[in-house]
């Protein structure tokens, strides 16, 4: 397995018997200026429209990637509810109640752009038939250096094929992909890769953030040993884009993607 750092920043919603809320004017931070949490060097939260997100510091093994995005998850789940009596929500995609978006920042939707591997456009901004439709994602960073920009777009379409299509499966938040969580979005970062089809779905289960460590180890390792995975990209589009389970089902089946035990 070739050594690589791994690190991310879900989104998550709060609520309580009352139903979601919005986190505007709670927890602090923002996109700047992230709000340092006291667990360690590297963890972070900030306020991002009505879910709060959180970052830890880049993980070099499959243990440290679960325990810091344990650790990150259980203390923002303790300060909300002995802060706030809020607790953190599993859930990727909700429409809000349209008191919970009053303020300015509930309206501002991703700061910066975002592009399609496959279609090597900048995808368009974020637009659903509700305007009180908000969602979560679950975004994987990848720190390695890749040899040029086509290895690293390699790396986005392998994350797809791994990754993007067996969440179908097991992912529960359909709704989300109104907003996000199409084929092949990503960012270049200055380590590597950012890879954002993935909703928060995996952040609650210690199995699912272990999946998520090996089978981006798994397309790494494809990726340096020459694998494009072009040719797999109309499946791709119609499992993913149309959250298609039976295509995505097929796939898994046929490539012998990774799965965790009770999703096979």
């Amino acid at each position: 397995m070739s050594k690589f750092k791994i690190g991310c920043d879900p989104e998550i919603f709060v609520g309580n018997s009352g139903g979601l809320k919005s986190i505007i004017g709670t927890i602090g931070g923002t996109k700047m200026m992230p709000r340092p949490l006291p667990i360690g060097e590297g963890y972070a939260v900030q306020e991002d429209n009505v879910a709060l997100e959180f970052n830890i510091p880049a993980a070099e093994s499959r243990e440290e990637f679960i325990e810091r995005v344990c650790t990150a998850r259980d203390f923002l789940d303790t300060l909300m509810q002995d802060g706030f009596g809020l607790s953190l929500q599993k859930v990727s995609a909700a429409s809000f109640p349209s008191e919970e978006l009053q303020d300015p920042r509930a309206l501002e939707f991703g700061c910066d752009p975002d592009f399609n591997v496959w279609t090597r456009k900048r995808n368009p901004r974020p637009a659903a038939t509700d305007p009180n439709l908000r969602s979560c994602g679950g975004h994987v960073h990848v720190g390695y250096s890749f040899d040029n920009k086509e290895q690293s777009l390699s790396m986005i379409r392998a994350m797809d094929y791994h990754l993007g299509v067996p969440s179908v499966l097991i992912d529960k938040g359909e709704l989300r992909k109104q907003l996000y969580g199409k084929r092949g979005a990503f960012r270049f970062k200055p380590y590597g890769v950012e890879y954002r089809v993935l909703s928060n779905f995996w952040v609650f289960d210690e199995t699912l953030i272990g999946w998520v460590y090996d089978n981006t180890a798994t397309a790494l390792d494809a990726v340096l040993s020459g694998s494009s995975f072009i040719e797999y990209a109309d499946v791709i589009q119609e499992a993913i884009d149309n959250n298609n389970k039976s295509v995505a089902e097929q796939f898994v089946i046929d490539h012998k993607v990774g799965l965790p035990m009770e999703y096979i």
